[in-house]
């Protein structure tokens, strides 16, 4: 006969951890709370960066955008939708948009094609080869304003170079600035050099980062240069094509500089990008509702055409 009442068991081994389990949980839990307060803690200066140039930059644009105001900016009336309504009605803002999308047609697809030829021909081991990726990187360290002035007198009509080597050849000058017919395509050709730098920069640490294995088994199975770029290179940095073209399309909807310094949104309003129309209504007009509804409509359109982007390229790049 047993000496143990038969009342009384031995604990399970899952009832025994249970207490200790919950012992390390109240242990990791002050641990825990000192990890997250620390996380804020260093994310506290980005975030109140963010919140002050802008949050509240894009919540003061709502409420603005809602509201009629006096020259000093004050809130005069409430509107309601009535500055989006006579946008939506507005020839000038649909004129501003089609000219927007113009010059994105003109400098994005260019940009890339050029900024990735150059990167494809100075992607070499070859000796002076770090000369030639200086000077294409070198875009990239001028401003959009000290851009704009040297174009400017690049395009000047009676002194500038390129009318002067136009001479040479005996055509007749041409207003590169002046003329409707050409005036976005002047400007969209300075954004392209601009811009020039940081495409060329991107594209070239893409192919860089191509093994140099897979050029060497593509020589062996007889592939030439031509096709293999095309075939082999290109899927592999179709991921750093594509983020480049993102960026530029936001870039190009948000340019404002080389068209306030070179044309003043003309001649006859050829130039009128979006971004000017808005600084024409809110710092000349003193329109700062209408400008704010603009700015809005712009994201608008820049969130839609991002999403649109990622929807049906996105397909074609193929992640490694």
């Amino acid at each position: 006969m047993s000496l143990m009442p038969k009342d009384i068991r031995m604990p399970s081994s899952a009832a025994s951890t249970r207490p200790v389990r919950r012992a390390r949980i109240r242990s990791l839990s002050p641990l825990r709370w000192r990890e997250h307060l620390l996380a804020y803690l260093f994310l506290a200066p980005s975030l109140l960066l963010f919140g002050i140039f802008l949050f509240y930059p894009l919540l003061k644009s709502v409420y603005l955008s809602l509201h009629l105001t006096d020259p000093r900016g004050r809130i005069a009336a409430f509107a309601g939708l009535e500055n989006f309504q006579e946008l939506l009605t507005s020839e000038k803002f649909y004129q501003s948009l089609k000219v927007t999308f113009s010059f994105t047609l003109l400098t994005v697809p260019t940009g890339l094609v050029a900024a990735l030829l150059l990167a494809a021909l100075s992607h070499n081991k070859l000796r002076g080869m770090r000369v030639f990726q200086f000077v294409f990187s070198l875009p990239i360290a001028i401003s959009v304003g000290t851009g704009s002035v040297i174009w400017m007198m690049l395009y000047h009509p009676s002194v500038g170079i390129l009318n002067y080597v136009l001479g040479l050849f005996g055509t007749q000058p041409v207003g590169w600035l002046t003329d409707p017919a050409v005036a976005l395509l002047s400007v969209s050709v300075m954004t392209v050099w601009m811009n020039l730098g940081f495409n060329y920069i991107v594209l070239l640490s893409g192919l860089q980062g191509v093994p140099e294995e897979i050029y060497d088994s593509a020589k062996i199975d007889g592939s030439g240069p031509i096709r293999t770029f095309v075939q082999l290179t290109l899927p592999l940095i179709s991921p750093t094509i594509f983020f480049t073209a993102i960026v530029s399309v936001i870039g190009a909807f948000q340019s404002f500089g080389q068209m306030h310094i070179l044309t003043k949104g003309g001649p006859m309003n050829t130039t009128d990008v979006v971004v000017y129309n808005i600084y024409q209504d809110a710092f000349v007009n003193f329109r700062f509702g209408i400008g704010s509804a603009q700015a809005l409509l712009l994201f608008a359109f820049i969130l839609i055409l991002t999403i649109i982007q990622f929807k049906f390229f996105e397909k074609k790049v193929h992640y490694q």
